[in-house]
């Protein structure tokens, strides 16, 4: 008599789903951290935040007061340019 019991186990539709949901759901998280990396770097851009990007040959010595010179009168390090090597993220006034 007990032997003709069988186990219920997970019908194969069940599993398939699964792997599919598993897999939908790797695929949105790496959009999302894709996106999410795209946005931050325009976020942290000089000239989304209102400065300009301005060549280094333009500007003074990092030990003098007013780094940037001209019309500019302050410098945002924290703020980044396309070529950070020869340019610096300035405000004007």
């Amino acid at each position: 008599m007990l032997r003709d019991k069988k186990a219920q186990g997970l019908s194969m539709n069940v599993i398939i789903i699964a792997a599919i949901a598993l897999l939908v759901m790797v695929i949105l998280a790496v959009i999302f951290t894709t996106k999410m990396r795209d946005t931050r770097g325009q976020i942290d851009s000089c000239v989304s935040n209102g400065g300009d990007c301005v060549q280094t040959d333009f500007i003074n010595e990092p030990g003098d007061s007013n780094f940037c010179s001209g019309t500019y009168d302050r410098v945002r390090s924290e703020y980044s340019c396309p070529d950070p090597d020869t340019q610096s993220c300035c405000f004007r006034g």
